[in-house]
C-alpha cells in the first residue's frame, strides 16, 4: 500500500530514502503499516558528512573488518539547498533541488541555473537534453532550461523512482504499480514491464540504469538487480540477502545503480557502502566504504565520470579518485578490467 503523506510533508525520493530504514523482528521482514510507514518518511535524517566516518564505523559496516578503499576523497563543493539528484553532460554537473535545476562546471562554479517542478525524484542528461522525473510525469529540457515537452504518466496510481535514457526510449521504476514504465523519447507509451519473480519493493529503493543496450535495474524487496532487454525481456538476475560485501542487506537493497566501463557499480542503505560487479553478478570489491562515506545507514546517490566517482549528501557533492598507492592493498591492483575509475593518481 502507498504510504498517505502529508502534503507539507512531501519528500523527495532522495529524502525518503535518507530516512526510511528497514524494520525487522525475528529474522523475519514485517509488513509496515500506512500510518507507521508515514512517521518512519517524516523522521529526521541521520546523514553524516562524506568523508567523516569513524574507524570502527568502517570495520563493522563494510562486512570486511580493516577495509582499505582504492578511492580517497580529492574535493567537494556545495549547492545552495538539498540535493535531489544529479547527472553528468560532458563537463558539465547537472544538480536538481527543489523547483530548480542549476548546471555547474566540475570545479563547482554555478554556470546557470532555470526553474523546475517540486518533488524530483531523478534526472538524466543525454544528447544536450535533460530528462526531469517527478511522482507522476515527465518533463524535458534544454541545457539553458527551455522545457521541450513534457508527458504524464501512463497509471493515476504511478509514483515514480527512478529513469534511464535509452536510444529511442525513456525506462521509469513505479513503486506504486511495481513495474517498470517504457515510453519513447518523445513520451508515446510503449508497454509495461513486469520481473518473472515479481517486484518487491518496501520503499523507493528502485534504481534502473541503461548498459550498452540493455537495463539494469534493482528489485530491492528481493536483493537482487535484474538485466531487460530493451524490447523487455527478462535475462538474468544476481544479488543475495546478507551483511557481507558482495551482499544487499536490509529491507531493500540495492538503492541506486550505475553502469561504468562494463563493471555494474551499486550503493546500498542499512550498510552505506558503494560496490563493483560484472554485469554477470560477480563481485569485485567495495569501492567506497561506510567510513568512506561517513558512516550514518543512507544510501548516498553517486555518479560515475571518467576516472572519478563523485557523491551526493544533502548538500554537498563530494569527489573520490583512485589512489594508486592505496590501492595496492586493494583487489583493485590486481583487476583485470581495463577499468577507467583505476587510472588515477597519487593523492
Amino acid at each position: 500500500m502507498k504510504p498517505e503523506i502529508n502534503n507539507n510533508h512531501e519528500l523527495s525520493r532522495r529524502k525518503f530514502l535518507r530516512t526510511c530504514g528497514s524494520v525487522v523482528a525475528g529474522g523475519s521482514i514485517l509488513a509496515v503499516s500506512g500510518v507507521l510507514m508515514h512517521k518512519i518518511l517524516v523522521q529526521p535524517e541521520n546523514h553524516s558528512e562524506v568523508g567523516n566516518g569513524s574507524q570502527s564505523d568502517s570495520s563493522v559496516q563494510s562486512g570486511e573488518g580493516g577495509f582499505k578503499s582504492p578511492y580517497k576523497l580529492a574535493s567537494s563543493f556545495k549547492t545552495t539547498d538539498p540535493i535531489e539528484g544529479f547527472e553528468f553532460s560532458g563537463d558539465r554537473l547537472i544538480v536538481a533541488t527543489s523547483k530548480k535545476v542549476s548546471v555547474y562546471d566540475l570545479s563547482g562554479n554555478l554556470l546557470h541555473q532555470f526553474a523546475a517542478g517540486d518533488t524530483i525524484r531523478d534526472i538524466v542528461a543525454e544528447k544536450e537534453m535533460i530528462y526531469v522525473l517527478y511522482p507522476t510525469r515527465i518533463e524535458v529540457f534544454s541545457m539553458t532550461g527551455e522545457c521541450l515537452r513534457e508527458w504524464e504518466a501512463c497509471s493515476e496510481e504511478s509514483d515514480y523512482c527512478s529513469l534511464a535514457v535509452a536510444p529511442g526510449f525513456v525506462f521509469v521504476t513505479d513503486a506504486a504499480n511495481k513495474n517498470i514504465c517504457k515510453y519513447t523519447t518523445e513520451g508515446g507509451f510503449v508497454k509495461f514491464i513486469q520481473s518473472p519473480e515479481g517486484f518487491i519493493v518496501p520503499s523507493y529503493s528502485f534504481g534502473i540504469t541503461y548498459a550498452n543496450g540493455s537495463i539494469f535495474c534493482s528489485n530491492p524487496g528481493r536483493h537482487k538487480v535484474e538485466n531487460y532487454t530493451l524490447e523487455g525481456e527478462f535475462i538474468a538476475s544476481f544479488g543475495k540477502s546478507g551483511a557481507a560485501a558482495g551482499s544487499f542487506c536490509g529491507c531493500c537493497n540495492p538503492v541506486y545503480l550505475s553502469f561504468n566501463a562494463g563493471e555494474i557499480i551499486t550503493s546500498e542503505k542499512g550498510i552505506p557502502r558503494i560496490s563493483c560487479y560484472s554485469p554477470e553478478g560477480e563481485f569485485r570489491t567495495i569501492l567506497l566504504d561506510s567510513k568512506s562515506l561517513g558512516g550514518g545507514n543512507v544510501a548516498f546517490d553517486f555518479r560515475v565520470n571518467k576516472d572519478k566517482i563523485y557523491v551526493a549528501a544533502k548538500n554537498k557533492i563530494s569527489t573520490f579518485q583512485y589512489d594508486l598507492q592505496a590501492a595496492e592493498e586493494t583487489a583493485c591492483s590486481s583487476c583485470s578490467v581495463d577499468c577507467p575509475l583505476r587510472k588515477g593518481i597519487n593523492i
